[in-house]
């Protein structure tokens, strides 16, 4: 087994260091907004006439930068390069991830952003249309956590 990688498939055994607090009260980053507490919004977007959807160089930068807008801590990326063509690949942040499939073939790609807390991903949607310059943008979103 490769040495980098604990025996659960992780890339690290112990806890990160984000999102670590000083104070002695214990936080569950829920979130109050309208009346409603929630643990984080979930995004899915479909982005259809889009472009720069075969090169994982390119995706990770754009998800990385979406991901830096939302308010979010970056954790851990992966990408992976399908041939003939078409990108998987996953950003795992401390408030929770960002990921994308893509079908260049189609000009699609079916994106999932889920952050907990203050963050905010409904700002990565404008990094995510200037990055592939989508002729089309559906979004869903999803409170995640809803506890009324």
């Amino acid at each position: 087994m490769d040495s980098l990688v604990s025996p659960l498939g992780m890339v690290s055994e112990t806890p990160s260091e984000a999102q670590t607090f000083d104070t002695p009260e214990a936080k569950d980053h829920f979130v109050e907004r309208d009346g409603v507490r929630f643990a984080g919004t979930h995004l899915i977007i479909d982005l259809w006439g889009a472009t720069n959807l075969n090169d994982p160089a390119h995706i990770d930068s754009v998800l990385r930068e979406a991901a830096i807008e939302t308010g979010a801590t970056i954790l851990h990326g992966h990408f992976h390069h399908f041939s003939p063509e078409g990108v998987s690949g996953v950003l795992v942040l401390a408030e929770s991830h960002v990921s994308i499939h893509t079908w260049p073939e189609r000009a699609y790609a079916a994106l999932d952003i889920f952050v907990c807390g203050i963050c905010n991903p409904y700002k990565a949607v404008p990094i995510l249309k200037k990055g592939f310059l989508p002729e089309r943008v559906q979004l869903a979103e999803h409170k995640r956590g809803l506890i009324g």
